[in-house]
């Protein structure tokens, strides 16, 4: 720790405060800044000619009647690029064992998912590529396509990578205890159950854009880029393209939306870059929506499975299941496509103590889109295994689900300890959590609601997750394998001549309120108008070096850095002022843009009128006096590899049996993130997270033929989760400071999309399961839902 102090109890604080974003009211007045809003001279367009089939060697690319088409410029394969761009290979070496062979950001020679790009037209207009792009012609030599991965391992099926031995991307186990003995003991009791997790992707608001400009004259690389780690893609945009990181500058303002679709290396933005630098002049990119479907990353394809056993009075004993999850024909560069299989063994059962585990998990390649991370990275999939075979081991030996969990959560007052996997634990609050939730959800009238409605033909149910959520990475996660991805985040905070405080940080801001939260923090340390803090992100030439935004780190870590940059900053101004006053800096405060006497709250300066004096008149201070009026730290967790935010979730649904179609009627979540910096924020980052969990329980997935084609590449067939379909979410809080940090807050933006699947899952099973009816399967679909029904009349 740093030694720094802050009173978060003060009369006047606005940490903990439900404070209005500050840029709410620019971007209601359309006067938001996206990539697409930018117009730069001499700037073509690009329009990427995608591969219409899964596999296949790609025979001949004749351009010529497109080069002769109005306002194209130039055409570009994946052989223009080959001295151009230098290969990436996805891998991380605390992975042991990964493998991926190199990639491309254009197909050379072979494609090897529908949707690849092929080559890419450049013309004045995005309107005239599209047009141009139907004059390009393309052969193709079709070679079968590996699209079911759980046959992708199986003897004589055809290998994707030349020169492999299998279609195997990397295995793990995790093996604890004696999980043979546990299952083997006749008093256990055993549930065992195949869960199927649909592939599906982050529909965001704005598609995946970037605009690359190139000046020969002093070898610089200018990238607009709509997405989440600047200070990634400069080193990477760097490496391949054979420039000095220095000269690369990436600059994201506003984001409409990323969810961890937008924090990868995509070969379509890095070709961009690559054809900037060679032509010298802007290029753009914007993806329209189907294109989004058919590139942009895909995640949660699982197939798992797993058995549980428990004791007669509830206990578990022990846990186990083997996963399978496709990943498409690479491992995504450079965070891999196995992290997420790597966090389901690491997370599955985390809340819980559990004497015997043993998991496996095999990463798997197949000719579909790529996986990656995506929101709640392998959370959904972990946080479901083990709390749905909880409530069936529950109905099995007929106890409550409530109280299987309160006999297996680990207690409040047992941390710090580590889970039957290796993880770390501290500062959690499960047993809090659940007793919240059920306080707040009246969950005896619900049941009491239930079997009412059951005899009129109503079938309701009641289900629940307690789970726990990866924040504040630190560098065990990514730094270690050799990603260039930082663990920390740094911020300056800067005092202005005119009293006003600017706050440059290196975390992005993405729609969910980062922005806001800097300001507020920075503003109660300093005791400042809110409305006096103008931050800026984004830009890896004016802000600290850092990771950007991913795994909710944006409070934890970046705000950290923020608190002790104006803890810094404060502690310059009163030295500053005590030579100007003639006092003792412990004698001085700020409230209100104020020096003040700190007992009596006199007003003696403003600051305002201290920094003109250190900016403007230097000669009224003495000359050992050198002031600063900046200050700039960084800050990194350093005592555990994560900080583990916990929380409760319960859901109510009702099941039309007639018709399969499930409506949740309520939902809750009670959370534990530490200190809550900004409650309005929280709360709908956490409702948000909940409606794209229901959205993966329910509606949304990535459907292939058995060719590799992609079936649903629009809005029209991929369902997501709309208003209409959205019960109240009803949020609350526990709040324990994690001890890592001075403002001990934790991360928050992905408990919603983590939890809710499980415990959508566990009220549709609770709805149908007294018909002997359960369902496994996500999204659990109309027609899903009524195919087990129609099974069990048939069994019957």
């Amino acid at each position: 720790m740093t030694g720094v102090k802050f009173d978060f109890d003060k009369p006047t604080k606005l940490i903990g405060q439900p404070e209005a974003r500050l840029d709410a009211k620019r971007l209601l007045h359309g006067r938001g800044r996206f990539v697409d809003d930018i117009q730069l001279p001499r700037m073509l367009h690009a329009y990427f000619i995608r591969s219409p089939i899964a596999h296949g060697k790609i025979v001949s690319i004749n351009a010529s009647r497109a080069m002769d088409a109005d306002g194209v410029v130039n055409v570009f394969t994946g052989k223009d690029l080959e001295n151009v761009v230098e290969p990436y290979v996805g891998v991380l070496s605390h992975l042991a064992g990964l493998r991926s062979p190199p990639q491309a950001p254009v197909a050379i020679d072979y494609v090897k998912w529908q949707g690849e790009p092929v080559a890419v037209v450049l013309a004045h207009s995005r309107a005239q590529a599209e047009d141009a792009a139907e004059l390009v012609e393309i052969e193709y030599d079709e070679l079968p396509a590996v699209v079911d991965m759980e046959k992708a391992l199986d003897e004589g099926c055809p290998v994707i990578h030349e020169g492999y031995d299998s279609n195997l991307a990397w295995q793990r186990t995790v093996d604890v205890g004696d999980v043979s003995n546990a299952f083997s003991n006749p008093e256990n009791f055993v549930v065992k159950k195949k869960f199927k997790f649909g592939r599906h992707t982050g529909v965001t608001l704005e598609p995946r854009t970037s605009i690359a400009e190139y000046d020969p004259s002093d070898d610089q690389l200018t990238v607009w880029y709509s997405g989440q780690a600047p200070h990634m893609m400069q080193f990477i945009f760097a490496k391949h393209l054979g420039l000095m990181e220095e000269n690369v500058r990436v600059i994201s303002q506003d984001v409409g939306g990323s969810f961890g679709i937008k924090v990868h290396t995509y070969g379509d933005e890095v070709a961009v870059a690559a054809i900037a630098k060679l032509l010298g002049r802007p290029i753009k990119f914007t993806a329209d929506r189907y294109e989004s479907f058919m590139s942009d990353i895909h995640a949660r394809d699982h197939v798992v499975d797993a058995r549980m056993a428990v004791s007669a009075s509830g206990q578990i004993v022990g846990l186990e299941f083997d996963d399978v999850t496709g990943i498409g024909p690479y491992s995504m560069y450079p965070r891999t496509s196995a992290i997420e299989a790597n966090q389901v063994l690491n997370l599955t059962g985390a809340p819980y103590v559990i004497p015997n585990y043993r998991a496996t998990s095999k990463v798997v390649f197949q000719n579909k889109n790529l996986m990656c991370q995506y929101r709640a990275v392998g959370h959904p999939i972990a946080m479901a295994i083990c709390d749905c075979l909880l409530e069936e081991a529950a109905a099995q030996i007929q106890m409550d689900p409530v109280e299987v969990r309160r006999i297996n959560l680990m207690a409040d007052n047992s941390y710090p300890r580590t889970s039957v996997s290796g993880m770390k634990l501290d500062e959690l609050s499960h047993q809090a959590a659940l007793n919240k939730l059920i306080e707040m959800m009246d969950y005896d009238g619900l049941r009491a609601d239930q079997l009412e409605q059951r005899k009129d033909g109503v079938f309701r149910g009641i289900g629940f997750v307690s789970m726990v959520e990866v924040t504040n990475p630190s560098p065990m996660f990514y730094g270690i394998g050799g990603a260039p991805i930082a663990s920390q985040d740094g911020a300056t905070v800067r005092l202005d001549a005119g009293g006003g405080i600017h706050v440059s940080s290196s975390v992005t801001e993405q729609g969910q309120g980062t922005n806001a939260i800097l300001a507020q923090i920075v503003a109660d340390v300093l005791g400042v108008d809110l409305a006096r803090v103008k931050v800026s992100t984004g830009d890896t030439k004016t802000t600290p070096y850092g990771g950007g935004t991913w795994a909710s780190r944006g409070a934890g870590i970046g705000g950290e850095a923020a608190l002790l940059a104006a803890n810094a900053l404060k502690e310059q101004i009163l030295d500053a002022a005590s030579v100007i006053l003639q006092a003792k800096p412990t004698n001085l405060d700020i409230k209100n843009g104020q020096i003040v006497d700190a007992k009596t709250f006199v007003e003696k300066l403003s600051l305002s009128d201290l920094a003109r004096t250190v900016y403007y008149r230097g000669n009224e201070l003495p000359d050992e006096a050198k002031p600063e009026l900046v200050a700039t730290r960084h800050y990194r967790v350093t005592d555990a590899p994560f900080v583990f935010t916990n929380g409760a979730m319960a859901a109510h649904v009702e099941v039309d049996i007639e018709t399969g179609f499930v409506k949740v009627l309520d939902f809750w979540a009670v959370e534990d993130c530490g200190r809550v910096i900004n409650p309005l924020l929280v709360d709908e980052q956490i409702r948000g997270g909940v409606v794209q969990g229901i959205g993966g329980a329910l509606y949304e997935e990535c459907l292939y033929s058995d060719e590799g084609q992609l079936l649903n590449t629009s809005l029209a067939d991929y369902l997501v989760p709309m208003a209409s379909e959205m019960p109240d979410i009803h949020v609350a809080h526990i709040e324990t400071p994690t001890k890592s940090s001075v403002l001990g807050a934790k991360g928050a933006g992905e408990a919603g999309t983590g939890g809710a699947p499980a415990a959508v899952m566990n009220a549709v099973n609770d709805a149908l399961r007294h018909m002997g009816v359960t369902i496994y399967q996500m999204p659990m679909t109309p027609d899903r839902i009524l195919s087990a029904l129609a099974e069990t009349t048939a069994d019957n």
